[in-house]
């Protein structure tokens, strides 16, 4: 017979059946099991994005070309005189930054940033090696030789007529503040249209939705705001779907308006304003998936979070089922891509005209949960990367025949003269390890990090430098 011995404790995990095992033991090899698990799936998709760069960077070499980005060694120029007011608000004892000198009109340095009538892009003169260009910050001309005035703007490429129309605040009045307090502003023109073949020499298609002169209680009367018209193709209806951001002089309104076309160049007419599923509504943007739905994605809840929902099927309004992402992180300007399945979204802080610090996110799912990847921008310096290059993003364009790349469009906007607020184009690639890890989820994303490659002038692929 065996004694058992009292003093002996009872053990809680023992490998013969019908034993107790304990809890603690369990959860740890789960966890070990699990973070295993998302090792492998981690190292999976890195070897598959990386043979996916690997192949895209082998098939174009215009990828290669663009990942050597620019680099920028501004001097500040030491004080002289008096700084304008608006630069004097900005905590003058303080060291001055490069920001600082971006927003004083009066800068020794205002000819970086905003660059004269000498050095225009004028596509229609341009030949040899400046042609097919990009220069960010430069006056971008039409083909009537006119600044190409499409500000906040959103891309449509028509596929029936495959002709790109790039639509915009046109701002070409005089630059004045409602009150005291008010931010800078320009009285409602109308929502300019430019159409193009080849994304670089663009058309001047008018006016296709136009101001309210008379009319005080109009949407759209001039007093108002109109900003960040986004236009979309109903192939169901055979209409053309424009949203835009409608507010009033203070900001108060925080609306959407909804006009429709039968034709991409207009003229549209304008159906109504109203707050998405009952919310403020103020910086947005139209996303349509490849399944044809499309979805309004704008900033709420005085531009603390972001709200994204479906519309419905003619485009017209938006569906009861809404989504709150980014809670807490004050970001707009939103501006959204799709990539082998997966969402990807650039956004800015909210700092009125003030450029600030563009970040990346991702998610599997365009409801979400959406991650944050970081900031995106690549070269220039430390400064050009947190101010996104002194620009805000506004849209992203898919870049033709090279799969994971676009063009990402943002706005350098001008507060003492809006009229002459200048357009960033930077190329912008889906690849590589993310650098910041997720907050909701184990170490990295299984996505790739989007990187947008600063570049003091650059080209279109070889096959859209010839007009089409």
């Amino acid at each position: 017979m065996r004694v058992r011995n009292k003093y002996r404790k009872p053990t809680a995990f023992r490998c013969n059946a019908g034993s107790r095992c304990s809890k603690s033991a369990v959860v740890w090899s789960l966890v070990g099991f699990l973070l295993l698990l998302h090792l492998y799936s981690h190292v999976s998709h890195r070897s598959a994005v990386s043979g996916d760069i690997q192949l895209r960077m082998g098939r174009h070499p215009l990828v290669r070309e663009l990942e050597q980005v620019e680099e920028e060694n501004i001097q500040i120029p030491p004080p002289r005189g008096k700084r304008s007011p608006r630069a004097a608000k900005r905590r003058p004892k303080r060291t001055t930054t490069l920001i600082d000198e971006f927003l004083d009109e009066n800068s020794q340095l205002r000819h970086v940033f905003f660059p004269d009538m000498k050095t225009a892009v004028d596509p229609t003169k341009d030949a040899g090696n400046d042609s097919y260009r990009y220069y960010p910050g430069r006056i971008w001309l039409d083909t009537e030789g006119n600044p190409i005035q499409a500000h906040g703007g959103g891309m449509l490429h028509d596929e029936r007529s495959d002709t790109y129309y790039w639509y915009g605040e046109y701002k070409d009045g005089p630059t004045y503040h409602a009150h005291k307090k008010g931010a800078a502003r320009v009285d409602i023109i109308g929502v300019g249209c430019y159409s193009s073949k080849d994304l670089w020499t663009w058309k001047n298609e008018g006016i296709v939705l136009a101001a309210e002169e008379t009319d005080e209680t109009h949407d759209l009367h001039k007093s108002n705001v109109l900003e960040r018209p986004k236009v979309i193709y109903n192939g169901k209806t055979g209409k053309y779907v424009m949203w835009m951001h409608i507010d009033d002089a203070n900001y108060t309104k925080a609306a959407v308006g909804i006009a429709i076309s039968d034709y991409p160049t207009g003229p549209f007419d304008y159906l109504r304003s109203q707050r998405p599923h009952g919310y403020e509504s103020r910086d947005m943007t139209i996303f349509k998936d490849d399944d044809g739905v499309a979805y309004l994605i704008y900033s709420s809840e005085d531009n603390s979070e972001l709200h994204i929902g479906p519309l419905t099927e003619d485009y017209l309004d938006v569906k009861p089922d809404m989504r709150r992402i980014l809670v807490g992180q004050h970001r707009e300007a939103p501006a959204l891509f799709k990539y082998q399945g997966t969402y990807y979204m650039i956004t800015s802080g909210c700092t009125g005209w003030a450029p600030n610090e563009a970040l990346a996110h991702a998610a599997e799912s365009i409801m979400g949960p959406w991650e944050t990847l970081g900031n995106p921008c690549i070269g220039g310096n430390k400064m050009f990367r947190l101010a996104t290059y002194f620009a805000q993003s506004t849209f992203v364009i898919p870049m033709p025949g090279i799969p994971g790349s676009y063009i990402f469009m943002a706005d350098r906007w001008n507060p003492a003269d809006l009229r002459d607020s200048r357009y960033v184009w930077l190329p912008l690639i889906v690849g590589g390890p993310a650098d910041r890890p997720l907050e909701f989820n184990f170490g990295f994303p299984l996505w790739p990090r989007v990187s947008i490659y600063w570049h003091r002038t650059w080209r279109l692929p070889l096959r859209w430098r010839v007009s089409k």
